[in-house]
């Protein structure tokens, strides 16, 4: 499953609907199949910091398993989660570390005419994401259907900056995901780190920042590290995913995790890392071998 499906399918499920669903599901090993070993082993250190999971990676398994099949593998926080989602975590000691936010991956602010609506759901959401002590709220760019980058940023900005205010108010960050547009999600407009950055400095809001996903940026532009440092200031969130594939953050693929995981600790960083990728072979395994790659 495809993360913009897993997106749709959860915000139009009821809970029932999900919980029957995931039941069912047998695409990803659950918590009462793990590995003793891998279950046995006590959770390993993680270091300077904080490592979360997105949910939707695990859609075959149900969101209560998840929480304790990550918990075990040293896990704080899940990724991603939608209204009906997010005290789930807490009954496990964990934290919901982003809240699916108002706008869709194709259409976000970069188009005046989605602004009201996205402006609405946001001012109905954020007292809800902070009362539910959720540190970030999720939004996007939108596609570029033909429109300029420049204009699509201007847009961005002038929608924004209508949501901030509160945002500041009540101490919950806006985070816009960088994402490829070559791969995955052809035509997204914030798919560069310059773009982003330059948003932020036109929004000019401490609770607005950019979601530095790891594996897309590689797709784009390469030079993480150098990114990191670059614009570590302007990155309030981290993804994590093994290139090629978004898969396991293993020897397969091109990344070198521990000197990333470094140059993030190292610019100071104190929000969440969370791991973004869809598991290869066994669940615990593969998500514990990406919290051991990144605890520095």
């Amino acid at each position: 499953m495809q993360r913009r499906d897993f997106l749709r399918t959860a915000a139009l499920a009821s809970p029932a609907m999900l919980a029957a669903g995931t039941a069912a599901a047998g695409a990803i090993t659950a918590t009462r199949r793990l590995d003793d070993t891998v279950s046995a082993a006590p959770p390993p250190s993680t270091g300077r910091l904080r490592h979360s999971v997105c949910r939707w990676c695990y859609g075959g398994m149900s969101l209560e398993d998840l929480c304790v099949m990550a918990k075990a593998q040293g896990v704080a926080g899940i990724d991603l989660l939608s209204e009906h989602e997010w005290e789930v975590p807490t009954r496990f000691g964990m934290t919901c570390t982003t809240a699916n936010g108002p706008s869709s991956i194709a259409q976000g602010f970069n188009r005046p005419e989605n602004h009201d609506r996205l402006v609405a759901e946001s001012e109905r959401l954020l007292p809800l994401v902070a009362e539910a002590g959720i540190p970030n709220m999720i939004v996007f760019s939108g596609n570029r259907f033909g429109m300029d980058d420049a204009e699509g940023r201007r847009n961005c900005a002038t929608g924004l900056r209508r949501i901030t205010p509160l945002a500041e108010d009540l101490g919950v960050m806006v985070v816009m995901e960088l994402l490829n547009s070559r791969v995955d999600h052809r035509d997204y407009m914030c798919d560069r780190t310059e773009w982003g950055a330059a948003l932020v400095d036109e929004v000019g809001s401490d609770n607005f920042r950019l979601l530095y996903d790891i594996y897309h940026m590689q797709i784009m532009e390469g030079d993480v590290i150098r990114t990191i440092r670059t614009h570590g200031d302007k990155i309030a969130h981290y993804h994590t995913a093994g290139n090629p594939g978004r898969r396991n953050l293993d020897a397969t693929q091109e990344l070198y995790y521990p000197a990333i995981a470094n140059a993030i600790a190292d610019s100071g960083f104190d929000g969440w890392l969370a791991h973004e990728f869809t598991p290869r072979g066994d669940a615990a395994a593969a998500l514990r071998e990406g919290v051991v790659a990144c605890t520095v």
